[in-house]
């Protein structure tokens, strides 16, 4: 069977020789001609046309009032965190099974994971366990705070992950927390382009994150944006992302501990030139998730299809094996033969840094890191 599967994937790709890589960058558009336009201006760092081009590019397709852009996803993630009002000794509610610059943004600031499981069907934040980790081990203060019983710390943000584009049930994640004065910080980092209730993920907490990484939908090197609707965070997010500093002519003069975090103009220019083409992307890699769940089907292997109400990006597609000895040895046999395949990441709970964190039962995240695997994911041209 995993012969089959193997010479599905490079007929699919057109491609029988070389290694199929499980998701690389396309460049098809105008990115060498506004490389080179940004070269040729001079204004190669954090200050040029294509950066303020690309954050009015970001607010137009999402529809966010706001659109900040910063060197790469995880200080957006960073920054965004610390403009919610999350402090050292805070606890923050993420999922176990995410990549890890969620957490080490959480622990820049010197605050906790805290988490709580997914579910099977979004491989995101679970509404269910999140409701009971609400009922059963909070309390609030007179002014409507939430802290952990079992520390007493302080419950000051949630961040829920939309898994490989697929969006959870965000809606409800944030209504939950709404309830309990807990900012949601959406991790859109891997989901550009995907919607639920017909609305762009991202858009649903106080401030979303998105990351450009070669790896993603589309890239610019590196990159991140924040997006936001609230005047003063989005006013924040760009300020603190370059270093504080308060406008004037020559003299300078910084009002808070800012950050080093604005997307250099050259970076930015690739960005644009990639988002003329995400629509298409988005489109040529959701006929791609058609292929692979038909074929699967034939073969009794579950796919990972899109959540309902939500429509994916498919960032990364996924299937589910039996076991992990199965998930192993298909793992082995397609990186043999030059099909790149990879499992989903060593659970959070489970690495040294956070294997002290509050941590509630996560059986369906053990249940998937056992058995999900992504496959090459590129779009085709």
């Amino acid at each position: 069977m995993y012969s089959k599967i193997v010479n599905f994937i490079k007929d699919t790709f057109n491609e029988t020789e070389s290694l199929i890589p499980l998701h690389e960058p396309r460049f098809v558009g105008n990115e060498k001609q506004y490389i080179n336009d940004c070269i040729d201006s001079t204004f190669v760092s954090s200050v040029g046309k294509y950066v303020d081009l690309f954050e009015e590019k970001i607010k137009q397709f999402t529809g966010a009032k706001y659109a900040v852009a910063t060197a790469n996803g995880t200080s957006a993630l960073h920054l965004s965190l610390l403009i919610a009002g999350v402090k050292s000794g805070d606890l923050v509610i993420t999922q176990p099974l995410t990549f890890i610059a969620t957490c080490n943004s959480i622990s820049y600031i010197g605050a906790q994971p805290l988490f709580v499981d997914v579910d099977k069907e979004t491989l995101g934040l679970s509404v269910d366990k999140l409701e009971s980790f609400f009922l059963t081990e909070t309390y609030s203060d007179i002014n409507g705070n939430t802290f952990y019983k079992r520390t007493n710390q302080r419950i000051a943000a949630c961040v829920p992950m939309h898994t490989f584009g697929h969006p959870v049930k965000i809606d409800q994640i944030v209504s939950l927390c709404d309830k309990h004065k807990v900012h949601v910080i959406e991790d859109a980092a891997e989901s550009l382009g995907s919607t639920y209730m017909d609305k762009q993920t991202g858009r649903f907490g106080k401030l979303g994150v998105y990351s450009f990484n070669g790896n993603k939908t589309i890239t610019c090197g590196g990159g991140g944006v924040i997006i936001t609707d609230d005047d003063n965070y989005g006013y924040l997010a760009k300020h603190l992302s370059t270093q504080a500093k308060k406008p004037h002519p020559w003299n300078f003069e910084h009002d808070y501990i800012g950050y080093n975090y604005r997307l250099p103009n050259l970076n930015a220019a690739l960005a644009c030139a990639q988002m003329e083409n995400l629509s298409s992307f988005i489109s040529n890699k959701r006929e791609l998730s058609r292929t692979y769940k038909d074929f699967f089907s034939t073969i009794e292997i579950q796919f990972v299809d899109e959540p309902i109400n939500s429509k994916s990006n498919y960032w990364l597609n996924a299937i589910v094996l039996k076991d992990r000895n199965e998930r192993d040895a298909f793992l082995e046999f397609t990186n043999s033969n030059n099909v790149m395949t990879r499992p989903v990441w060593t659970l959070m709970n489970k690495l040294d840094m956070f294997k002290n964190a509050p941590c509630q039962n996560i059986d369906n995240a053990l249940w998937l890191e056992d058995r999900l695997v992504n496959i090459p994911s590129s779009v085709r041209i």
